[in-house]
């Protein structure tokens, strides 16, 4: 029984978009109908909600790689790439004012 609630959930929600609030829930609902005792129920949520953070951070991951990928192709310059830039050219007109002083 337990195995077909988890596989439905994770069929029918996907596994990362799970909060413990809706695990929980859900693990009530099946406690209250005696569809399965509190221990099921609690190894069903421990169990739910690591798949989800397990899902959630490789989520994370792959969208992380994907961004960076795009926006390497784009050939964007990165903000600490722009910081660096700025740093230069207020050196830059630092130097020219000491220079026009020097006339």
């Amino acid at each position: 029984m337990i195995e077909l609630v988890k596989k439905t959930l994770l069929t029918g929600v996907g596994v990362a978009a799970l909060t413990k609030e809706k695990i929980e829930e859900v693990a009530r609902d099946f406690v209250e109908k005696g569809k399965m005792t509190e221990q099921e129920g609690r190894d069903l949520v421990n169990d739910l909600v690591t798949r989800s953070e397990e899902s959630r951070a490789e989520l994370q991951k792959v969208i992380g790689e994907k961004v960076e990928s795009i926006l390497e192709k784009m050939d964007l310059a990165k903000k600490s790439e722009v910081d660096i830039l700025k740093i230069e050219i207020e050196e830059l007109r630092e130097a020219l004012k000491a220079r026009e002083i020097e006339k």
